[in-house]
């Protein structure tokens, strides 16, 4: 089968400025096989419709919670009551797998210092390897990696480190397996209107607020919490979730 894998992030994964209140830096993928992505992306279209008459409107996790851009339609509480309800009803059903990694900030400092790698390139390294695990129950399974554009900077320097995964691998996964996978790797802007790259933000943030305060309920967590990727005992903390250090 061919998949899809589209990654984004919540947080700033930088090392010199912390937020107290959120210092986590989140990176999420969310896996779709390609007959799957063609209705999830039919489902958002008619949703987009639905509520800004629009299929241009991009679905982001920030702005649809401080209720800016075209989102501003959200003060009105019946309306944004219906818009979260279809909303969370589409990524329920929807069939996909969710890989992410966290990087505690702050802890990453204390325990490496100087030394501290960038929490984006550790997330990536994880992320690769589990997505690997994912497609290993068939030898033909292939994936085509999506992630949104940050800057000319950040994706050269992303890119690099993905080349270095795939040329040295990982201590879990050779580089023949990375290669016999991933079929490309490939970035796209916000205003490109990705359907699989706004579902991964909208997944990103939800996983952030649960690694931050797992004892605090949090609906948009709980509507994908049965899609992280686990093991065969539905444990996925350390399997489709892992948090550094």
């Amino acid at each position: 089968m061919d998949y899809h894998f589209f990654l984004d992030e919540s947080g700033d994964h930088g090392l010199t400025t912390l937020d107290p209140n959120f210092p986590v830096f989140v990176l999420a993928g969310c896996l779709l096989e390609s007959s799957d992505l063609v209705k999830h992306e039919e489902e958002i279209k008619k949703f987009k419709l639905e509520f800004f008459n629009s299929t241009d409107v991009v679905l982001h996790s920030r702005d649809i919670r401080k209720c800016e851009g075209s989102f501003q339609v959200l003060f009105d509480l019946e309306l944004k009551k219906k818009f979260y309800e279809n909303l969370n009803e589409i990524i329920s059903k929807t069939k996909f797998k969710i890989i992410g990694a966290a990087v505690n900030k702050v802890e990453h400092i204390k325990k490496y210092g100087k030394g501290a790698r960038d929490p984006y390139s550790i997330s990536l390294a994880f992320i690769i390897e589990r997505l690997i695990f994912s497609l290993d129950g068939d030898t033909k399974n292939t994936v085509s990696i999506t992630i949104e554009r940050r800057g000319k900077k950040e994706d050269q320097e992303l890119l690099d480190q993905y080349n270095i995964i795939r040329d040295r691998g990982t201590y879990f996964v050779t580089p023949d397996r990375i290669s016999q996978r991933i079929t490309e790797f490939n970035f796209f802007e916000k205003r490109d209107n990705i359907i699989g790259l706004q579902t991964a933000d909208l997944c990103a943030y939800p996983l952030a607020r649960h690694i931050l305060n797992s004892g605090e309920p949090y609906i948009p967590f709980q509507v994908i919490e049965n899609k992280i990727y686990c093991d065969k005992n539905g444990k996925y903390n350390g399997y489709g979730l892992k948090t550094f250090p």
